[in-house]
């Protein structure tokens, strides 16, 4: 398969598997597996595969206009589902997510690396099934946990097939290691690989240990009670938000979506990610209520 390799230790053990670039723009994955591939870090059991997602993005970045290089045709992170992968579309990130199954489909546990819009902490975002929560406790960094279900315009990698069932033993984890083109995004896209690959067993801790650079702190947990899509061509926050604030009261109004009110469903509600993307059947963000184990 183009842009990917796999390691495979002839030891038996599960089927791992991280991706980069699943955005043209997110670039601190590529920069993580590039440095993975020029360590000696391999698997001692089991098979990694690891791989670029959407290359043709990616070589479409222009420094002048970024953000233009998320896709080319359409998002890459919203087509996973069986439906829409076997159906008679047809886009250039539909024919890569095709060509991208059968790897997908062999493996046990998946990381899946991004960045994100606003300078807001690394996140690491497990589904809603107990094994991806499991996943993230042994993963133990980023610090946030974040469980939620997904957009409404379309599933991710993350959530694609048996890594969202909720009685399987198969998991997936998407983390959004900081701000896009962030320096400090690489580093933290980087540990997040390692600490996976020791939770996952397929290497020790020790061969990962000395490129360690941070001491995880106590986790929390933070489940998604649901998503804003926008709804019209007219919606707006009502002040800048960056993600992860805290709103206090209930019933407190974030903005508008056409005529209708947005507001918090709770006292303590986190913001989630807001998005600056707010044409109609995106996520303009998520509400969340911390869980702290």
């Amino acid at each position: 398969m183009p842009f990917f390799q796999c390691w495979d230790s002839g030891v038996p053990g599960p089927h791992v598997m991280i991706t980069s670039l699943v955005h043209g723009n997110e670039l601190c994955g590529a920069v993580a597996l590039d440095r993975l591939h020029q360590s000696e870090i391999r698997p001692r059991r089991g098979r990694l595969t690891v791989g670029f997602a959407n290359v043709a993005a990616y070589g479409a970045f222009d420094p002048s206009y970024p953000t233009l290089s998320r896709f080319i045709d359409e998002d890459l992170n919203r087509l996973w589902d069986v439906d829409t992968l076997q159906s008679s579309r047809s886009s250039l990130e539909l024919a890569r997510a095709r060509a991208i199954r059968p790897l997908v489909d062999q493996a046990e546990f998946l990381l899946d690396l991004h960045s994100m819009q606003n300078a807001t902490e690394p996140l690491l975002l497990a589904g809603l099934a107990e094994s991806g929560v499991a996943l993230a406790r042994k993963v133990g960094f980023p610090e946030t946990v974040v469980s939620d279900g997904g957009h409404s315009s379309g599933a991710r990698l993350r959530d694609y097939g048996r890594f969202a069932d909720p009685n399987g033993n198969c998991a997936a984890l998407l983390v959004e290691c900081g701000q896009h083109w962030e320096a400090r995004s690489a580093p933290v896209a980087f540990e997040t690989t390692l600490r996976f690959l020791a939770a996952t067993g397929i290497v020790d801790f020790e061969d990962v240990s000395d490129h360690l650079e941070r001491s995880p702190k106590r986790q929390r947990f933070i489940r998604v009670t649901e998503a804003v899509t926008v709804v019209t061509q007219n919606f707006s926050f009502n002040q800048t938000f960056r993600g992860m604030e805290i709103i206090p009261k209930a019933g407190t109004v974030l903005g508008h979506d056409g005529d209708r009110e947005v507001e918090t469903p709770f006292d303590n509600c986190v913001l989630i990610m807001p998005s600056s993307r707010l044409a109609p059947g995106q996520t303009a963000v998520r509400f969340g209520q911390i869980h702290y184990e």
